[in-house]
């Protein structure tokens, strides 16, 4: 009888712990699952960065086999489609550039404003219904607000400056400053909400005003992430394509005026691949060229604001 029973209390014993193992491989199993499905979601999109650098990389040499890289880099003129052929990208880099201080002189101040506002003055009611309609103007297709541009922002413009151009650079700055507002306005938020509430709480102690504390607080302690802001914003208004291919035109030129129709180095790639151009000559590969081009400005700006914003953090 006691032995008996020694075997059943020794079942009772075992079947949870048996049950512990299957529940702890299984756990074990669904750890390493997880592993591999991100590690797999990593893996493919350094995969598809390699592929489209190795891409641009590759037709961007060819074209630099036919045009010499110091006046595709230095040139002022820039007609590769039409004779005779120039291929000086100077004009293009004048237009992105134009379009690019507009929209951040009009979606930095805002949005830093829109975000202080959200997360040191608005109550929580107020902030609810804020934000959603904010977000809203990131879901806008961009090829709305280049219409936008051209039936609105022009005509009101033109009334003050009877001067400018139906196509012009401050249509388009305008319109992607719109466009990167919700963004900019975003990322700052979180920056704001990021700072620890233990420092405001000190400063109210000491007997600060809200503004003193956003002033001397809440600005120097998230000031790396606002600079990571500042360059997504900035990649984000030169990468800009549909807005300033219908509200800047297609005319590149040199002069640094908001008034003239210019042409930005997306608005020409968009030009080459509408179909019109032969595919294999040194006109077609200058969308490469202009690719290359842009994508190394923009990778040279995130890794000087990377650098900023750990020599900052630190």
């Amino acid at each position: 009888m006691e032995s008996g029973t020694k075997a059943a209390r020794l079942e009772l014993v075992e079947e949870p712990v048996g049950e512990l193992l299957l529940r702890r491989q299984w756990v074990n199993y669904k750890d390493v699952l997880l592993k591999l499905c991100l590690s797999l979601a990593t893996s493919l999109t350094v995969l598809t960065t390699c592929t489209i650098v190795l891409l641009i990389g590759k037709e961007a040499f060819a074209f630099f086999h036919m045009v010499s890289i110091v006046d595709f880099l230095l040139g002022t003129q820039w007609q590769p489609l039409i004779e005779p052929q120039q291929y000086g990208v100077l004009p293009l880099v004048v237009g992105s550039t134009l379009v690019v201080v507009l929209s951040m002189g009009i979606a930095l101040p805002l949005g830093v404003f829109v975000a202080a506002y959200l997360s040191e003055y608005a109550s929580f009611p107020i902030r609810s219904v804020v934000k959603p309609f904010l977000e809203i103007l990131a879901g806008i297709p961009t090829v709305v607000y280049g219409y936008f541009a051209l039936t609105f922002v022009t005509p009101q413009l033109q009334q003050l400056f009877p001067a400018m151009e139906v196509f012009n650079a401050a249509s388009a700055g305008i319109v992607v400053g719109i466009m990167i507002l919700p963004m900019v306005s975003s990322l700052c938020d979180d920056a704001f909400c990021a700072v620890a509430p233990e420092l405001k709480e000190a400063g109210y102690s000491l007997g600060a005003t809200s503004y003193e504390v956003f002033r001397g607080i809440v600005l120097p302690a998230s000031a790396f992430r606002l600079a990571a802001a500042v360059i997504l914003a900035v990649s984000r208004a030169l990468g800009e394509t549909m807005a300033v291919t219908l509200a800047a035109g297609a005319t590149p030129n040199m002069e640094w005026s908001f008034l003239k129709s210019i042409q930005t180095m997306t608005a020409y790639i968009v030009e080459v691949s509408l179909g019109d151009t032969p595919a294999g000559g040194v006109a077609y590969l200058t969308c490469y060229g202009v690719a290359a081009l842009l994508f190394g400005i923009t990778f040279v700006l995130n890794v000087l604001g990377y650098r900023w914003m750990r020599r900052t953090a630190e």
